[in-house]
């Protein structure tokens, strides 16, 4: 078994389960029980403890595959010494909570889930941890001649209950009162995924009416629309929710509740800029002057709104722990960064341990709209002006060469040089992720960089004026057409060239 296969990134994923012609399963019970295995091993030597000192806690998503992977993995660490503390259905960002909460304080957490992927998809993520360290686990499960000593116990219990009053209690403190959101009716769709806790742990308990939410059933197939806040079903989802119950506000969860999305009363996304934008208004009003960090595709506008508000924008890489790190980075550096983001939904707070949880941006949000009903105002007032693009595209160039990443950088280089040379186009100062380039005559930008892990070069395209997509596009292509090895298909039918 090829154990570094499954990495991908900062998580392990592969195929839980059969359903899928051609994917068949490489996350068996064996695999998955030398991972548990190696985290144990490999925890040892982190905490400098024997494996019968430790305690790690453990949750799963709604996957159908999940069951079987928690005995799994369970029958992994407690052989190998271990405690472990199940605590059943859960979301990520709860499991990395054990490890910080008092009366828990657990040495090391891991969560069976694959996010929005498909549904035979499953994986493993431990709480935190970098690439290099998952690395280095995985290193330890393909080679490690394991010794099991079979006294680690297994015990059950609700956490998630105590996180959950975590969030309430929040919402009580910032808002005031036992029932601060009396008199509101929200909604949530959790895509039957593991946000349905939010619903009756946090909401109910604190006043709002969430009758009209939908799909809070765990249900490891996924039977109503990806749980993805990105997702076309889910957006259309959450709108007919918000619609049909007259809500005040509609909030989507992924599958492990570690992004989130969100809908006002009028049915406008509160998603992707307008999301990072309501959330820099709200930390910049907290922290004046901090700085935020997002990913390499947020719009023009997005920087205008942050500056306009006092703040600074960094605009980093794209991936969630580039984002979040780059935000680690700046603070020990001594800039202050209260906000990191990215415009998949992943958003990180300081005051919240950097930890990615949708949960908690969408406690920031519900404390500020009930604050803002109190003056009778609205979410979306804080980000009226906001600059918003009149046209926007995407495309996924693939790349037909063996050797992708280096002829990918090629491109980018070749596209650089160009855009130097170009009358029209102006490079991006302060760019840390492909070419970004911008084009004033159509009052707009294009990004062209390289995906994280696939062969292919995601094209992202903003103007301001109506037609200004499209005109970029033509140039962009004329730019692009001597590289053989990018398939420009899409781009040029987009063009119309």
């Amino acid at each position: 078994m090829d154990y570094k296969a499954l990495q991908n990134g900062s998580d392990i994923r592969g195929i839980g389960s059969e359903g899928v012609e051609g994917q068949h399963v490489n996350l068996t019970d064996e695999t998955v029980e030398r991972i548990g295995r190696a985290f144990v091993v490999w925890l040892c030597v982190k905490k400098n403890v024997m494996p019968d000192e430790l305690r790690i806690g453990l949750g799963r998503d709604s996957r159908i595959s999940g069951p079987r992977i928690r005995d799994a993995i369970v029958h992994g660490m407690t052989d190998q010494g271990a405690d472990v503390f199940d605590t059943g259905l859960a979301s990520t960002p709860a499991m990395f909570m054990t490890t910080v909460t008092d009366g828990y304080l657990y040495d090391g957490a891991v969560m069976i889930t694959a996010s929005h992927l498909p549904m035979n998809r499953n994986g493993i993520k431990d709480g935190g941890l970098e690439k290099n360290q998952i690395s280095e686990i995985l290193e330890i499960a393909e080679k490690e001649g394991f010794v099991g000593i079979g006294t680690g116990k297994l015990q059950k219990i609700d956490f998630m209950s105590v996180y959950a009053k975590i969030l309430a209690d929040k919402i009580r403190i910032a808002a005031g009162g036992q029932r601060p959101l009396d008199g509101m009716k929200i909604v949530v769709d959790a895509g039957n995924g593991a946000g349905g806790f939010f619903v009756d742990k946090v909401l109910a308990p604190l006043g709002a009416d969430t009758s009209g939410s939908r799909f809070l059933e765990p249900d490891g197939r996924f039977p109503n629309h990806i749980p993805n806040p990105e997702d076309k079903g889910a957006a259309q989802s959450i709108e007919e929710a918000v619609r049909e119950a007259h809500a005040d506000l509609g909030i989507v969860f992924d599958t492990d509740v570690d992004r989130a999305g969100a809908m006002d009363g009028k049915c406008r996304l509160l998603n992707k800029n307008r999301l990072i934008a309501l959330l820099s208004e709200i930390l910049l009003e907290e922290h004046p002057g901090t700085t935020i960090v997002t990913d390499s595709v947020t719009s023009a506008g997005l920087a205008e709104f942050i500056a306009k508000k006092g703040g600074v924008h960094h605009r980093f890489k794209r991936g969630y722990k580039n984002v979040i790190n780059e935000a680690k980075r700046l603070n020990e550096a001594g800039t202050d960064c209260q906000l990191a983001m990215e415009t998949s939904g992943h958003g990180a707070l300081k005051e919240n341990y950097f930890l990615d949880d949708g949960a908690y941006l969408m406690v920031k949000l519900i404390i500020r709209m009930a604050r803002l009903k109190k003056e009778g105002r609205e979410l979306y007032d804080l980000i009226a002006e906001l600059p918003e693009p009149a046209e926007e595209a995407e495309f996924r160039l693939p790349i037909r060469e063996g050797d992708f990443k280096a002829y990918g950088e090629q491109v980018i280089a070749g596209l650089e040089e160009q855009a130097a040379g170009r009358e029209g186009m102006r490079l991006a100062a302060d760019n840390y992720e492909g070419a970004r380039i911008s084009m004033d005559s159509h009052r707009g930008w294009f990004l062209l960089r390289l995906s994280l892990h696939e062969p292919l070069m995601p094209l992202n395209l903003e103007s301001m004026k109506q037609g200004g997509a499209k005109a970029m596009a033509v140039e962009v292509y004329e730019c692009l057409r001597q590289y053989e090895g990018l398939d420009l298909s899409k781009l040029a039918e987009f063009a119309g060239v």
